[in-house]
C-alpha cells in the first residue's frame, strides 16, 4: 500500500535511473523542475530545445549543464518529435513538457507513424496525500478528457489501473463517482458507471476491483458507506476515483489541493511511456513529485 508522496521518491530511488526528455527545454521552470529531480536521484536527463536560451536560463539559475545531455533544436514541434523519437528508439523512459504548447506535444506523441501510440486513450492520473485518507488517492480524468464516452471511461481504467499494477498495487479498487450511489436512468454517469461495474465483475476490465455508482462520500468514507447500507469491498477503500467528465474530475482535483492542502503527483498515460505535463500553476513541489511517479515504475 502505497502511504505517502515520498514512497514514490523511494521507489523512483529504488531502481535503476530513468532518462527523462524534456521537450522544448528552453523554460525556466520546466528546467528547474528537472535540475530538481536529477538532484534528488530521481532521474537522468536530456534537454532538447534552443541552446542558447538553455544555457541563458542555466547560468542565470546557477545550473549545472554538464550533467544532462543538451540537444539543440529551436523548433518546436522538431524538438516534441526528436524526444518521442528517443522514446521510441529506447534511449529515454520518461517524456516531459517544456516551453511549447501541449497540442504541439500530443501531435508528436499521437503521430501515427511516428508517435507513441498504444491503442489506449490518453489520459491523465493524478495521486493525491490527504491527511484525512489513508492510503494515496488516485483520481482520473482530471485534465485531458472532457467527456469521455463508456469506451472511453474504460480505456481511461485501463490506464489507471495498469499503472498502479505497476506501482505494486496488483487489484487496485474503483470507485466510479455519481451523485448518487443508486442507478437512475436520468442520471448518465450512474448508468455507465453501473455497467461499467459489472464489466468488471464479468472480467472485461482486469486487475481490479470496481464498484459504482458510487457518490464521492461513500467512495472514501466506510463510515457514510455502512450508514448508507452500501456492502461493497470498494466502498470507503478506494484506490481510484474515476470522474465522469473533466469538470467533476478537474473541480475534485483543485478541491484537494487548495481546500484539503494535498501533496500531489499528476501524468499523462496512455502512451507508449508515461508524460509529465505540468502547469505554470503547478508548485515546484508538485512538479518534482510529477517527475517521481513517472519514474517510479520499472
Amino acid at each position: 500500500m502505497l502511504k505517502k508522496i515520498s514512497d514514490l521518491h523511494d521507489m523512483a530511488r529504488g531502481h535503476s535511473k530513468r532518462r527523462l526528455v524534456l521537450a522544448a527545454a528552453h523554460d525556466a521552470h520546466a528546467m528547474a523542475a528537472v535540475m530538481h529531480a536529477y538532484q534528488n536521484g530521481l532521474i537522468d536527463g536530456v534537454l532538447i530545445g534552443d541552446e542558447v536560451k538553455i544555457r541563458e536560463i542555466a547560468e542565470n539559475q546557477r545550473f549545472d549543464l554538464s550533467v544532462f545531455t543538451v540537444i539543440n533544436e529551436p523548433d518546436n514541434a522538431r524538438a516534441a518529435a526528436g524526444a518521442v523519437k528517443m522514446i521510441r528508439a529506447g534511449e529515454a523512459d520518461i517524456l516531459m513538457k517544456g516551453n511549447l504548447a501541449t497540442a504541439v506535444l500530443l501531435k508528436a506523441v499521437l503521430n501515427k507513424e511516428e508517435g507513441l501510440r498504444t491503442g489506449e486513450q490518453i489520459s491523465h492520473l493524478s495521486l493525491f496525500e490527504l491527511s484525512a485518507y489513508h492510503k494515496l488517492l488516485g483520481l482520473t480524468d482530471a485534465g485531458m478528457n472532457i467527456a469521455p464516452n463508456l469506451d472511453e471511461k474504460v480505456s481511461i481504467i485501463r490506464n489507471a489501473v495498469g499503472y498502479f499494477n505497476k506501482l505494486g498495487i496488483d487489484k487496485p479498487k474503483v470507485a466510479m463517482l455519481s451523485a448518487v450511489e443508486t442507478v437512475n436512468p436520468a442520471m448518465k454517469s450512474s448508468m455507465e458507471a453501473s455497467i461499467i461495474a459489472k464489466m468488471g465483475d464479468r472480467g472485461q476490465i482486469k486487475n481490479c476491483t470496481i464498484d459504482g455508482p458510487l457518490a464521492f462520500d461513500n467512495a472514501i468514507s466506510s463510515k457514510s458507506a455502512s450508514l448508507k447500507c452500501i456492502e461493497s469491498s470498494v466502498a470507503g477503500d478506494a484506490d481510484i476515483l474515476v470522474a465522469d467528465d473533466i469538470d467533476a474530475g478537474n473541480s475534485l482535483y483543485k478541491a484537494f489541493i487548495y481546500f484539503a492542502q494535498a501533496k500531489c503527483a499528476a501524468v499523462i498515460l496512455g502512451a507508449a511511456a508515461p508524460i509529465v505535463l505540468t502547469s505554470r500553476a503547478d508548485t515546484d513541489e508538485t512538479k518534482l513529485n510529477s517527475i517521481a511517479l513517472a519514474a517510479a515504475v520499472n
